[in-house]
């Protein structure tokens, strides 16, 4: 058995130490090494072998417990090529997805590995990730990430470089498939084709995008093309709050707006969606919306 097992901490965990201001810190331990900080040196020594939980003293005096990391620790301090996506949207994904032990995901872009990582966790051993990135550099850096977070390159995990589109059409992505496709990207509605490709019949494709004009843009692109449920759309806002005996409020900083998230489904081959039977905004719509748009 592993050290995780028994609850004690040993080479190559990845911990989180947090000072009496809550600052905290990532590290993977090392024999050896020693984690400098402006209170003083930790030795990794000190820590190994200890149980999960914890505390350690610096060499300038100042007290640290130490706790192995979740994954939302590790994502936040991951080193990074492209942006993350942050742990509540992360989570959201999953959710909006139905994955569970077993799912069958695809993922473009693969970015710093974030979501990766969560999705493998999501799917379990008795479910399977392909991700696929554009560029080389970022690829290597997810690579990096996954592989340092479940301590060996994960053997339910593919990883391309190149254009997904590109994949799917020469049959290097299988069609049909996967129960779920996750979008990050600049312009995920050139690769709905895609996605409609790969799909079971009522699986999810989930589109990650920062904008509200990629947000419209990937929301009527989706309509237009037929196939696909009413797309759903949201944005997570989550906000901490201060703790301190009757002093509870929310704390002067929260995580506001990082992107949105479209859902929509795949439907069966050949079926159409019934037409939308509520109103269009005034508006909304740069000529007059059709018969079957309005109530």
């Amino acid at each position: 058995m592993t050290s995780r097992a028994f609850g004690v901490l040993g080479p190559g965990d990845i911990v989180q130490i947090t000072d009496p201001r809550g600052h905290r810190h990532t590290l993977q331990l090392e024999p050896g090494k020693v984690f400098h900080t402006h209170r003083g040196g930790i030795s990794h020594d000190e820590i190994l072998g200890m149980p999960d939980g914890c505390v350690v003293t610096s060499a300038g005096g100042t007290t640290y417990v130490v706790l192995r990391s979740l994954l939302e620790d590790f994502i936040l301090s991951m080193p990074r090529g492209a942006a993350v996506i942050y742990p509540k949207d992360a989570a959201r994904i999953v959710m909006s997805a139905g994955l569970g032990p077993g799912s069958r995901v695809l993922e473009a872009g693969g970015g710093s590995g974030a979501l990766t990582c969560t999705l493998l966790t999501a799917v379990g051993g008795e479910g399977f990730v392909v991700s696929w990135e554009r560029r080389p550099d970022f690829a290597e850096v997810a690579r990096t990430n996954v592989e340092r977070w479940f301590g060996a390159p994960p053997a339910n995990w593919e990883l391309g470089i190149g254009d997904v589109r590109d994949a799917v059409a020469d049959g290097r992505i299988p069609a049909s498939q996967f129960d779920a496709v996750v979008w990050d990207m600049l312009d995920p509605w050139e690769c709905l084709g895609a996605a409609a490709t790969v799909l079971r019949p009522g699986g999810v494709l989930v589109v990650y995008v920062a904008t509200t004009t990629q947000l419209s843009r990937v929301a009527e692109d989706v309509r237009a093309m037929g196939g696909w449920t009413e797309p759903r759309a949201e944005e997570s806002l989550v906000r901490t709050w201060h703790l301190e005996g009757l002093a509870v409020r929310p704390d002067h900083r929260m995580i506001g707006h990082t992107g949105f998230l479209l859902a929509t489904r795949r439907l069966a081959p050949g079926v159409q969606a019934p037409p939308r039977r509520r109103r269009p905004a005034k508006g909304a719509y740069p000529t007059a919306p059709g018969p079957d748009s309005s109530s």
